[in-house]
């Protein structure tokens, strides 16, 4: 009896060691863990420039070494902090500070108006007129030395009533640098990127594109054309681009693909372009292509030139 209720006992040993290995066989001892809150909760997450959802939130399988932290959140000052992870569990929680904002008059819309120029004590330029979906912009600019700016940006979507994006120190000279790297989740449209100074008396404001995240179509209105006919060739582009470029693909010169236009992209997103073939084009088969500036989505139709299909 009593080496049987030895053997029950090791045998429970072996099953409590294995059952604790295999709770702990999931954890990874060299990384760091991060439990953020926020008061009031619901702020962006940006860990290193990239989103990582929203307060409250905890962060696991942090590789050692410096991280930055950021919480945006509208309405709220942003908050930012770097942080020397190794292994185990970090916590932080951010008591965000409201932005002092103007009383607008009864009945007033709530949107940015621009200062005049004259009384401009602030500016910003772009170092780019547009980006694509996936990189990033800079912004630079000047107003009191030794002090800050406000960075908001407008836009479609998310930003159609203003996101303060950051509020970059300025130097002793009174010079200042934001990087926007806004990941992928992003609609393609106009932006304005405004930056005002803390009490918001002086004001400055650039507009950017960004390109993406879209398509652009080509449609021919016949398939095939003798020479010194005419076909109008049309589509949509919904990439955000203001025009997109036309290369036609086809026998001898055209082998390696020829530009011959780059029509304008209406407002309601609709191009059109009407080619005619000259005398000096060689009968055959060719493909007009298609594709938005900068180049993020292509199309194409073929067409025949000089007999119809199948002639």
């Amino acid at each position: 009896m009593r080496l049987k209720n030895y053997l029950l006992i090791v045998l429970f040993i072996i099953f409590l060691c294995v059952l604790l290995s295999g709770c702990t066989s999931d954890q990874n001892p060299g990384k760091g863990t991060l439990n953020l809150t926020s008061k009031p909760p619901g702020a962006e997450v940006y860990l290193d420039n990239q989103f990582r959802g929203s307060t409250p939130s905890t962060i696991t399988d942090l590789n050692p070494g410096m991280h930055n932290v950021e919480l945006r959140l509208k309405g709220y000052q942003g908050w930012s902090t770097d942080i020397a992870v190794s292994p185990g569990t970090y916590q932080f929680n951010a008591l965000l500070t409201p932005v002092t904002q103007q009383t607008a008059p009864s009945g007033a819309i709530s949107q940015y108006t621009p200062v005049p120029p004259s009384q401009n004590g602030v500016t910003i330029q772009a170092n780019r007129e547009s980006m694509i979906i996936g990189d990033s912009i800079s912004f630079s600019g000047t107003s009191a030395p030794g002090s800050y700016v406000l960075v908001t940006l407008f836009g479609p979507g998310y930003y159609a009533k203003g996101v303060l994006l950051d509020q970059p120190k300025t130097n002793s000279v009174g010079s200042w640098s934001y990087t926007w790297n806004p990941g992928y989740k992003l609609q393609s449209g106009s932006y304005n990127m405004v930056v005002d100074n803390p009490d918001k008396t002086y004001s400055g404001r650039v507009e950017f594109s960004v390109i993406g995240g879209g398509e652009v179509t080509i449609i021919a209105n016949r398939p095939f054309a003798s020479i010194g006919d005419t076909i109008t060739f049309s589509g949509r582009c919904t990439s955000g681009a203001k025009t997109v470029v036309l290369r036609l693909m086809g026998p001898d010169r055209f082998s390696s693909g020829v530009e011959i236009g780059s029509p304008s992209v209406t407002a309601d997103k609709t191009w059109s372009y009407v080619y005619t073939f000259d005398t000096s084009m060689p009968a055959g088969y060719y493909t007009m292509n298609v594709n938005d500036v900068p180049r993020t989505a292509t199309s194409n139709v073929p067409f025949s030139l000089g007999s119809s299909p199948g002639s």
